[in-house]
């Protein structure tokens, strides 16, 4: 189907600037690629056995960074939706889109590790806790954000409808976050984060949780050069700067 493009468009004229830092997603990629192996082999064979889950623990580590990124993701979009609500330059709504792809993502494999987690300690793959809800909640109103820009083929009306909608839906990451703590819930506690008390980890977990973090954080930082730079490449194709 093809796009409305805004007045005075021409395709013989680029619509977006260089974006120059999605020219090093390269090097990117092989920092995120090192930091990953690096990741696992501590995750898998430095970090100890826990004395009360066992190994199941270890899904911590693939659990815990992917609903950081979601947080992150999303957090990207609000900025970047805020972005082109002030300025109306299409690189913010690359950006938004880009990032609630990457986020939608991050999200499902937070709650399909965090089943895997649950099965073996709760005895069951899903329940309806506070965390869990919220969590698939967040998943699906940022389904609904990308479905919603596929409803107008007009640039301009359909990123600023995504953009008012990606800067409220912020809102639910730090319900997310907080949900444990508001309402009784079977999830664990915060582990890391504690208010007035120091990380409830061995030494060498938690590294290994830095780690991880680290490593999911720059393989977020390469999927979006990657994914922006397709998009951008795309619009360059159709748009011109107002």
């Amino acid at each position: 189907m093809a796009e409305n493009h805004p007045r005075g468009a021409s395709v013989l004229q680029p619509r977006f600037p260089g974006v120059p830092w999605v020219r090093i997603r390269g090097w990117l990629g092989i920092v995120a690629a090192a930091a990953a192996l690096l990741a696992t082999s501590m995750a898998l064979a430095w970090a100890p056995t826990d004395a009360v889950q066992g190994d199941v623990y270890r899904i911590m580590y693939v659990h815990v960074p992917s609903a950081w990124l979601a947080y992150l993701a999303f957090v990207v979009v609000f900025l970047a939706s805020i972005g082109w609500l002030w300025s109306r330059r299409p690189i913010f709504d690359a950006i938004a889109v880009s990032s609630a792809e990457i986020g939608v993502l991050f999200t499902g494999l937070a709650l399909v590790a965090g089943s895997i987690w649950a099965k073996p300690t709760w005895g069951v793959w899903w329940t309806w806790e506070p965390r869990l809800i919220t969590t698939a909640v967040m998943f699906v109103m940022y389904v609904g954000y990308l479905l919603l820009r596929g409803l107008s083929t007009d640039f301009e009306r359909r990123a600023t409808r995504a953009a008012i909608l990606g800067a409220v839906l912020v809102l639910d990451v730090p319900i997310v976050h907080l949900s444990v703590l508001w309402a009784n819930s079977l999830h664990q506690l915060p582990t890391v984060l504690r208010a007035g008390g120091s990380p409830a980890l061995d030494a060498s977990m938690l590294l290994t949780l830095i780690i991880s973090v680290a490593a999911f954080t720059l393989i977020y930082a390469y999927l979006m050069a990657a994914r922006v730079a397709v998009e951008v490449a795309r619009r360059e194709r159709l748009w011109i700067p107002t």
